[in-house]
């Protein structure tokens, strides 16, 4: 017997007896103790098995570690008894036992444990409370009276009695199932389940409702005679997920119930049946992990009766995968079955679908890429047949360092081909233009040299010289030559003097003069202009010996550039940037628009600034000024942002320019926001406003709820007509998610605290 949670109690010595041989004895005393409870309590491992999970069972039975039995009091009552009182804990692996007393009968194979019990699992997440336990048949199966469970923290499943079976499932009867936190007896959770029965199936990790009733405030609003629900640990379960209710102008009101189905440990597919008063839809998502890559597949069919299309759809693909030879191949192919169906069912806002496939290779010293990309217009004053429906291209650059020679050299290779399928030819006096189909095709070798050099206080001194072969091939197309070829140099001298000054506490402020001359010789070559009839004029190519996109186009003649860059990091953490600059050209180029800032002798201003600050809030902006002072083109980016909120302000301006097909000035503002009210309510806003019409186009607002237990999503946006979308219409969408079931955005961290 031992007692106080010691082997053998410390007592005053006997007469006739040393110390020592008293020390003897204990030890004695102490083996043969410990050999009779490991001895009686050998199943012990068993029965702590039996109330954890399987996963927990193979975990414990490949570890060999001893089972511990620790209490206050250890006895053997008889021959066949052992019992165990006060304050007794038993631990085998991570499973930890806690109970008042443990009685345990080896003529009758029956164990008898006192509460109140706590069986624990960190590594399962489960915990079973009861007030007393008595189990049997190799400690797999037995009554607990009293009995709740908590699985991972988050389900509450609370019952009069649990029964084990088979050390595999758990029986509850009279349950009530919740993860809602509750404070006070009196008080109830915002949802329950109510069951006769629930079985809860440790393997296969899977709860299984009957008679099911649920409630929210203590109120039955639903009734299932069976219910099937995965327990929170559980990652990919089947079955349906929780639904979303709709409502659109267009649509009318629908209910969205997707059902979940896991192939496998590598793929899944969920079917979302969308059924509306105005419509049937089914939707899908498939995705499948490869060794090398991964697929995602989406797409709907839908029928509906506002269009006279008998059946509606679209397929997107996505995919990314490691090749052989470093190589990664990148997908993302779309298509839809007509021009509305995307905007129809608010899938996506988009004038054009492209859909693209890439392989390349990046290494330290050259890069190669081959694309291949198929344009589908959705714009209704254009045609697929005279768009450019497929499009090809490969690149690759190379560099070579050799150590007796200076510099750096560099060759790169493009080649590029663009297909319609109209098979009429330009004609250059033909005011139809919709019915073209010109193909072209081109090639352009670009080798050089360039090197930079430091001199005198800090001067940075750069030289390079470019020499260009471009070959053009242009079919259907009377008004420009078949075949084109071209040899074409060009060389810039660029000079920095960049100054830099340390504060005492920190801060740092660079100022960077710079200033280019450049020479392009040769001229234009009469070849088709295809990919540069918009140009960017920003501070990436202001010392750019060509500032088109694309090299179907290049400048020619003599330029002078000059800029100016400050930068500033300050001591409290805040940074701003601004760089200002300016082109000037030997002759006017007329293949510049009035929009790109490029259409004179001298351009407009190139103005571009940042600044961020520890407090979250962030400024970009760039902008051309014109020689009146105003801006021909301009857009900006407001936001603040910290744990609280998230806001987000946004300007675009273009002016008129039909070179670039836009009659029309396009001035907008855009507001976009999220706001967290208290811990558990959370707005958010978008508005878009067109300035140049004076008009809304579109606005969105939503408000979410969310705790532990339960998730609530309000949105509506409603989209006002334009060249996009001719019908104006409102969406309205209500989703109610349960939390505590399936292992995915668990809400743990909003958890209430009860006072």
């Amino acid at each position: 017997m031992t007692r106080g949670r010691r082997i053998v109690p410390l007592a005053t010595p006997p007469a006739g007896r040393t110390p020592v041989a008293l020390a003897r004895a204990a030890v004695r005393a102490a083996v043969r103790a410990t050999a009779c409870a490991a001895l009686w309590l050998a199943p012990l491992p068993a029965l702590m098995a039996s109330a954890t999970p399987v996963a927990a069972q193979q975990t414990a039975q490949e570890d060999d570690s001893p089972a511990l039995l620790v209490a206050d009091n250890v006895f053997i009552d008889g021959e066949e008894t052992l019992v165990a009182t006060g304050n007794v804990e038993a631990l085998q692996g991570t499973t930890r036992l806690t109970a008042s007393a443990i009685t345990y009968d080896r003529a009758n194979d029956r164990l008898q444990i006192t509460g109140p019990i706590r069986i624990t699992d960190p590594e399962q997440g489960v915990i079973i409370l009861a007030s007393e336990a008595e189990l049997d048949e190799g400690f797999r199966n037995g009554l607990l009276k009293g009995a709740r469970m908590v699985i991972d923290q988050q389900l509450q499943l609370a019952a009069v009695e649990a029964q084990r079976v088979d050390g595999r499932y758990t029986q509850l009867r009279r349950v009530a199932a919740t993860s809602c936190q509750v404070c006070g007896k009196n008080q109830v959770p915002l949802w329950q389940i109510r069951a006769a029965r629930v079985v809860h199936d440790q393997e296969e990790r899977q709860l299984y409702f009957d008679d099911a009733q649920v409630r929210l405030l203590d109120v039955p609003v639903f009734w299932l005679p069976r219910l099937r629900l995965p327990d929170p640990t559980l990652d990919r379960a089947r079955g349906f997920l929780f639904p979303t209710f709709t409502s659109s102008t267009l649509l009318g009101f629908g209910v969205k119930v997707p059902y979940f189905i896991p192939i496998g440990d590598h793929q899944d597919l969920t079917l979302t049946p969308h059924l509306t008063t105005k419509s049937r839809s089914l939707e899908f998502r498939y995705r499948r992990a490869f060794r090398s890559g991964k697929l995602t597949l989406t797409g709907a069919m839908s029928s509906d009766s506002f269009r006279d299309e008998q059946v509606r759809g679209y397929l997107f693909a996505d995919g990314v995968f490691s090749l052989p030879r470093d190589y990664t191949l990148t997908f993302a192919l779309r298509s839809v079955s007509d021009d509305a169906y995307l905007n129809d069912y608010s899938i996506q806002n988009s004038d054009r679908l492209a859909s693209t496939v890439t392989m390349a290779r990046v290494r330290t010293d050259r890069r190669i890429s081959f694309d291949l990309t198929s344009y589908q217009t959705l714009r209704q004053y254009e045609a697929n047949a005279t768009q450019p429906g497929l499009t090809a291209a490969v690149h690759t650059d190379r560099r070579f360092l050799w150590s007796r020679v200076p510099g750096e050299f560099r060759l790169s290779l493009a080649a590029s081909g663009l297909y319609r399928e109209s098979t009429l030819d330009v004609d250059s006096n033909d005011a139809d233009d919709i019915t073209d189909g010109r193909d072209t095709a081109r090639l352009n070798i670009d080798g050089s040299w360039r090197d930079r050099w430091t001199l005198g206080p800090g001067f940075r001194l750069g030289l390079e010289g470019h020499l260009w072969i471009d070959h053009y091939i242009t079919d259907q197309d009377a008004a420009v030559p078949d075949r084109i070829t071209r040899f074409t140099p060009g060389a810039a001298v660029e000079l920095r003097w960049p100054l830099q000054r340390k504060g005492r506490n920190g801060g740092r402020t660079l100022l960077e003069p710079v200033a280019q001359i450049g020479w392009v010789g040769g001229s234009r070559a009469k070849n088709a202009n295809e990919e540069s009839t918009r140009v960017e004029f920003d501070e990436a190519n202001l010392l750019s010996l060509s500032r088109f996109p694309a090299a179907d186009r290049r400048e020619h003649g003599m330029t002078f550039a000059a800029g100016v860059r400050w930068m500033h990091e300050a001591p409290g953490g805040w940074s701003a940037a601004l760089t200002m600059g300016r082109l000037w050209r030997e002759d006017i180029d007329s293949e510049f628009t009035r929009s790109s800032g490029l259409d004179s002798l001298e351009s407009d201003w190139l103005i571009a600034g940042r600044f961020a600050n520890p407090l979250g809030i962030t400024l970009t902006a760039r902008g051309l000024l014109d020689e009146e002072n105003r801006f021909t083109k301009a857009e900006a980016r407001a936001g603040w942002s910290n744990t609280r909120m998230d806001l987000g302000a946004s300007y675009v301006l273009l002016v008129t320019d039909p070179e670039e097909l836009r009659n029309k000035a396009v001035s907008e503002w855009t507001f976009d926001g999220r706001y967290r009210v208290t811990r558990h309510w959370e707005t958010s806003t978008e508005v878009r406003y067109d300035l140049a019409d004076r008009r809304l186009d579109r606005v969105g607002l939503g408000l979410q709820y969310r705790n532990e237990c339960i998730q609530v999503d309000i949105g509506a946006t409603r989209e006002f007509a334009s060249a996009n979308n001719l019908e104006p219409s409102t969406d309205i969408q209500l989703t109610v998610a349960l939390h505590g079931f399936g292992a995915d955005d668990s809400a743990k961290e909003y958890r209430r605290i009860c006072r």
